[in-house]
C-alpha cells in the first residue's frame, strides 16, 4: 500500500499535492520547512534537485479527469500539453486503455501533441484493427520455429510484417504467432511467441494490426490521465486537452 505525505493549501482550500516523503516529524520555521529522518535534519526547497528527498530520488506525476458530456461515450484521439516539457502519459476509460510516451510527443505552437496509442495487449475482440483472411489452403510446419501458410487466392497489402495472426475455432478465437514474412500467397508466422499455436489445414485465419502502430485512441464515458516526468529540474504544466468526438456504435 502507497503511503504519502499531504499538504494543504490556504489559497486553494484544499490538499493539492501528495508527496513520496515520509518523514518522522515536521515543523515550519522561519519561513522554511523542516523535517527529520532517521534521526537527520532536513531543510527542504532548498536543492536545486527537484524531487529527491533524503537521498532517494522520485518522479513528479498528475492525474487528470476529461469528461466532457458525461452521459455521451467519446472516443478520445489526442492529448495535447501546454508544457515546458515532455511527459509520459497513460489514459485510462471505462471501456478501454493507451498511452503515450514522451519521445511521442511533438510541439506545435508551443504545445506538446501526440495521439494516443493503444496498450499491446488489448483483448483482440475488441479491436477495429481485426482483418480476416481465410481459409488457408494448406501449411508447411517443417520448420520448428516457423509454419508457413498457403492460401488459393492473392492476399492483399493490407497484411503487413509484425502483425499477429489468429484462428478461428468454435466462435473463438486464439493465438497462432507473429507474422515474419509473406508473399503473393504466403504467410510465414512465428509461433514460438508466448501463447502461439500451429492451426490445422483449411482453418479460417484472420490478423491484428499492431496494437500501437494502428490505434484509434480511446472509447469511453470519461479519460483518466497520469502524467509522469522523471526531471530533476523545474518543469511547468500549465493544462491538459484532448481532441475527442461522440462515438457512435
Amino acid at each position: 500500500m502507497a503511503v504519502y505525505t499531504l499538504t494543504y493549501s490556504q489559497g486553494a482550500k484544499g490538499w493539492p499535492s501528495f508527496y513520496s516523503f515520509q518523514p518522522e516529524m515536521m515543523i515550519g520555521m522561519n519561513n522554511y520547512f523542516y523535517s527529520f529522518k532517521g534521526g537527520d535534519l532536513y531543510r527542504h526547497n532548498t536543492n536545486s534537485t527537484r524531487n529527491n528527498f533524503y537521498g532517494t530520488q522520485y518522479n513528479s506525476k498528475i492525474t487528470g479527469v476529461v469528461n466532457d458530456e458525461p452521459s455521451a461515450t467519446k472516443t478520445f484521439k489526442t492529448i495535447s500539453l501546454d508544457t515546458n516539457s515532455p511527459w509520459d502519459i497513460t489514459v485510462t476509460s471505462d471501456l478501454g486503455s493507451g498511452f503515450i510516451d514522451s519521445t511521442w510527443l511533438v510541439e506545435k505552437e508551443g504545445d506538446y501533441f501526440a495521439h494516443i496509442r493503444r496498450n499491446a495487449n488489448d483483448d483482440v475482440l475488441e479491436l477495429r484493427s481485426a482483418l480476416g483472411i481465410g481459409n488457408i489452403d494448406s501449411l508447411d510446419s517443417s520448420t520448428a520455429s516457423a509454419v508457413v501458410l498457403t492460401f488459393d487466392f492473392t492476399l492483399g497489402s493490407m497484411i503487413s510484417i509484425g502483425d499477429k495472426i489468429y484462428k478461428e475455432s468454435g466462435g473463438s478465437v486464439s493465438l497462432v504467432g507473429d507474422i515474419t514474412a509473406k508473399t503473393d500467397t504466403t504467410i510465414t508466422v512465428d509461433t514460438t511467441v508466448t501463447g502461439g499455436s500451429i492451426p490445422s489445414a483449411s482453418q479460417f485465419v484472420l490478423i491484428i494490426k499492431n496494437n500501437v502502430a494502428e490505434s484509434y485512441g480511446v472509447t469511453g464515458y470519461y479519460m483518466e490521465y497520469e502524467l509522469e516526468n522523471d526531471s530533476t529540474s523545474a518543469v511547468e504544466l500549465f493544462s491538459v486537452g484532448s481532441s475527442l468526438f461522440k462515438s457512435f456504435p
